[in-house]
């Protein structure tokens, strides 16, 4: 078999599954071409996105100024390490910093890779800063968050499927329940040695749980009179996903630095990925201010990859898409058509239990149990007629389409997912 020659969708999948690791289980579908709001599989039948790689691909599918960006840089200078200076990472950290209102950067590549950065730099904060004794430090998580999959996060992860045989795990983590702010209190109050608490605004691969209004900002207040660093996990909520340019805005209208609302809560650690390159190519940050990043010294923390030219020179393309095209708008406002439009249509379906989200991050709950297999039945049959998603947590199906979608085509995606539920027969 050539490297040109045409495969099935079947012979795809064999070579995946004889040559490569069962890390996934993926939806049996080979996609071969992407544009804006659709994919194509090898065999040419066209489907709407509505995963949107788990929201890195917010700008759609190959955005022409995105991949014009990779492009011309690729062509002129990809890789340097961090061990000469290059003239777009200035650049791209001047850029962000800006666009999210903070004083620094840190460039990685990856979302797990961003939330071992920020764990790092809170625990140096922790010893350095607040006066921890070393080794001592504890952050608080949340139950049933997922922030990545390296040993360090799975320690402090309630995901058994993640965890199973993977031990030992790391120490100083605190786990409390999500959206309860006694327990969050109880935590900060019994324990000095707490450096943070981290936190994902809107608990996406849960299955999309949204918090009580006000749980963000009341929590950063707690972690403020405790002298805790309240760090945010976007790399999947940020971006303009949730209808705002990150989650942590809450009722805030902006969707670029120039905001006419008060943003809700501003970390003192921002972590992002995914939609921060568009889904072009691996790019992630943390940002903080100079008290806090400047713990970090030569030599603490790098990457070979981490503030390449190819990553600056594609996420400022990517940002500035999400900013021109106002994207965090279009989320906002289609998001309300689509939970408007499901939670009547559950009124009248016993399949669907319940409709949850914000902006176009957006989940219905299958009446059914989490060991069964009608969600991912469900989503074999939207595959049939024309549109991707996948199951979590077995019985929740996420909803998560790239943000340049039109009105014209939401309906129609409603309209899919209408017929399908409709039609499934257990």
């Amino acid at each position: 078999m050539t490297v040109l020659e045409q495969l099935t969708s079947q012979q795809a999948i064999d070579l995946e599954n004889k040559y490569g690791a069962h890390n996934y289980h993926p939806l049996p579908v080979v996609l071969s071409r992407g544009e804006g709001v659709y994919v194509w599989d090898v065999e040419g039948k066209k489907y709407f996105d509505f995963l949107s790689a788990y929201s890195a691909v917010n700008q759609g599918h190959c955005h022409p100024k995105i991949v014009n960006a990779l492009v011309q840089q690729a062509q002129t200078l990809a890789l340097t390490s961090r061990a000469f200076h290059n003239d777009v990472l200035g650049k791209y950290e001047q850029f962000a910093t800006n666009f999210f209102g903070f004083d620094k950067l840190l460039p990685m590549n990856t979302g797990a890779e961003a939330v071992e950065t920020a764990l790092k730099i809170a625990r140096k904060w922790a010893y350095e800063v607040k006066g921890i004794d070393e080794n001592e430090a504890e952050i608080v998580v949340c139950e049933n968050n997922f922030h990545g999959r390296t040993t360090t996060i799975i320690s402090f992860s309630n995901d058994e499927n993640a965890r199973k045989n993977f031990g030992p795990f790391t120490k100083g983590f605190i786990k409390i329940e999500y959206d309860n702010l006694q327990a969050l209190k109880k935590a900060l109050q019994s324990n000095p040695n707490i450096a943070a608490f981290l936190v994902e605004p809107i608990q996406g691969e849960a299955g999309v749980y949204v918090p009580s209004e006000g749980y963000l900002a009341a929590a950063k207040r707690l972690c403020e009179q405790h002298n805790v660093l309240f760090i945010a996990d976007e790399v999947q909520t940020g971006i303009a996903r949730t209808g705002r340019l990150l989650a942590t805005c809450g009722n805030c209208t902006c969707a670029d630095k120039n905001c006419s609302g008060t943003p809700e809560v501003k970390p003192d650690i921002l972590i992002l990925g995914k939609a921060l390159s568009g889904g072009a190519y691996p790019v992630s940050a943390v940002l903080a201010d100079d008290p806090i990043m400047n713990v970090i010294k030569p030599g603490n923390h790098g990457s070979t990859f981490g503030g390449n030219p190819i990553a600056g020179a594609v996420a400022m393309a990517a940002l500035e898409v999400v900013r021109d095209e106002k994207l965090a708008e279009n989320a906002d406002r289609l998001g309300k058509i689509f939970r408007q439009e499901l939670a009547n249509f559950a009124s009248k379906n016993d399949l669907i239990s319940l409709v949850r989200g914000k902006g176009l991050l957006n989940a219905i709950v299958i009446n059914d149990t989490e060991d069964s297999d009608t969600a991912w039945n469900i989503c074999l049959q939207l595959r049939d007629n024309g549109l991707l998603a996948k199951p979590t947590h077995g019985n929740i199906i996420r909803f998560a389409p790239p943000l340049v979608m039109t009105e014209t085509q939401l309906h129609e995606c409603i309209e899919i997912i209408k017929k399908t539920i409709s039609n499934f027969k257990k």
